[in-house]
């Protein structure tokens, strides 16, 4: 995809800013309910009433979920959100947003214990249920979802992944529940799809790994209950999909799947992938892009998270969300996890910190999670790393089991320079799911992909945020989804573009 400008790891010393995160106040919410519940707990972040904050769609398991306006006053302001009037929804593990009508009003995949729910987005962040669309849920425990748009479809490819059969007598262990695809047949769906074999699935993410024009899934599965022939999975994405297999490059793993989070971290132009588990946190490389062969990193990477890094508990972490964005903007991605027991795991940690892994120059990650003031000690699940106030620096927002959600304001001071860009494309597909973003600044490479999906129950459609470091300038460049690549750009930095295609060429719209 590259004509490569510059080479991975050689750039300019990144300013260096530690980085702070100050609680917000914001209305009361916990994650409730019992074993069935133990896992979800997710959060949607998106712009409801088009005014571009982002907004808060909150799961609240037992209790019923929240939607929370995002009411700061001005970009760069101290964050504050108030309740917003919602349809009685309870039984929610959390939910995804996409325009799946392409109407400029965001919708929701909603995941249950119980029947699902695609509820179509209006204006002031009013939600009622899809009419038309064909589509139907059983009552199930769905526990994982991701999205796309494959060519020539109108509407988006749906992926539900489910959990333990909660009616098979013989369970839980042993009892994985099917996974459904979701296909479109002109402007409805047809009947879903099942993906056998199911392996309690905890994430999913439709992901173009190899740059070769089609989104495959990629699967997370929890091995607590999968006793025996589960592993981790990818979907080729073909008219009757397929389970990649060791013959086409695919190494299987076991571990216990909650999350996954997908990223360029070097600048080659192609994304690492990191797994949240139990234990070690699993990031992963892409050795080539004929094959989805993937390599755990090495220890020295700083990656592998396994423990508490304050509290006194020496136990493993079980790791939930994980999700990738740079906190101090000096142009190297860092990694949010959030942590939390499952309940009462004797094995495991109950005094278990959320991360936050700092990248410094030559690929390494440190632990920042308790000098940047994240170390919350309540079970985390459900999170998102994005830019809530509009001041090019991503805030945090977790949610907790039996304890109050929290929600971090960004206070880093001296962090680097920043881009918001803002990706729309005509009908359907209007926020351009499954384009690649290039950006250079002559000497460092940074490529985004834009999917649906992944995380832990937890799903966000806001503007994609670049730290830049030192750049004042950069260039960047647009794969729209049907392969038309941009010219490169030109395009200052410390703002906020809306990116629209024009032929060979961008329009670059500042907001």
């Amino acid at each position: 995809m590259w004509a490569r400008i510059g080479i991975a790891f050689l750039w300019a010393a990144p300013v260096v800013a530690q980085p702070l995160f100050t609680p917000v106040d914001v209305p009361a919410h916990q994650y409730t309910g019992g074993w069935e519940y133990f896992v979800g707990g997710g959060v949607a972040v998106f712009d409801c009433n088009q005014d571009r904050l982002p907004d808060l769609f909150v799961a609240g398991g037992e209790s019923p979920a929240m939607l929370l306006q995002n009411t700061t006053p001005a970009r760069g302001a101290t964050l504050a959100f108030a309740q917003a009037p919602l349809p009685d929804m309870t039984g929610v593990i959390g939910a995804y947003p996409l325009d799946i009508d392409s109407d400029g009003f965001m919708d929701l995949a909603v995941l249950r214990v119980g029947e699902n729910l695609l509820l179509k987005g209006g204006p002031n962040c009013s939600f009622t249920p899809f009419t038309g669309l064909g589509f139907t849920s059983g009552t199930r425990w769905t526990t994982a979802f991701s999205a796309t748009w494959e060519s020539g479809n109108t509407l988006p490819t749906l992926a539900f992944g489910n959990y333990v059969d909660r009616t098979n007598p013989d369970g839980p262990f042993g009892t994985c529940d099917h996974n459904y695809l979701y296909r479109p047949e002109g402007v409805r769906y047809g009947p879903p799809a099942p993906l056998d074999p199911g392996f309690c699935a905890l994430s999913m993410l439709f992901t173009d790994w190899g740059q070769r024009g089609r989104a495959d899934l990629r699967v997370s599965n929890d091995r607590h209950y999968y006793p025996s022939g589960g592993a981790e999975q990818m979907w080729a994405m073909e008219p009757h999909p397929r389970l990649y297999t060791k013959a086409g490059g695919w190494r299987p793993f076991h571990l216990w799947g909650m999350g996954i989070a997908s990223r360029d971290l070097d600048g080659d132009g192609r994304a690492e992938v990191f797994l949240s588990s139990m234990g070690d946190q699993h990031l992963q490389t892409l050795e080539s892009g004929d094959t989805p062969s993937y390599a755990d990193a090495t220890y020295a990477r700083g990656t592998t998270a396994q423990r508490p890094y304050t509290g006194g508990d020496g136990r493993p972490s079980t790791g939930w969300q994980i999700a990738f964005g740079d906190a101090q903007n000096d142009g190297l991605d860092d990694v949010f996890i959030a942590k939390g027991n499952v309940q009462e795991m004797p094995g495991l940690a109950m005094q278990d910190p959320n991360n936050l892994l700092i990248q410094h120059p030559d690929g390494r990650f440190v632990e920042m999670g308790l000098e940047a003031g994240l170390a919350d000690m309540a079970r985390g699940r459900g999170a998102a790393f994005e830019d809530l106030n509009l001041d090019g620096l991503p805030d945090i927002v977790v949610v907790n089991r039996m304890a109050p959600l929290r929600v971090y304001q960004n206070t880093t001071a001296g962090a680097g320079h920043w881009l918001l860009l803002d990706l729309h494309q005509p009908t359907p597909n209007v926020n351009a799911i499954g384009a690649f973003i290039e950006i250079t600044d002559g000497t460092r490479n940074w490529t985004r992909e834009l999917t649906v999906g992944g995380g832990h129950a937890s799903g966000s459609a806001t503007m994609q945020h670049f730290g830049l470091g030192a750049a004042e300038t950069v260039q960047i460049r647009v794969r729209w989804p049907d392969g038309t690549q941009s010219e490169w750009q030109a395009v200052g930095t410390d703002r906020i573009v809306r990116v629209t295609p024009n032929r060979n060429r961008l329009d670059m719209t500042p907001l």
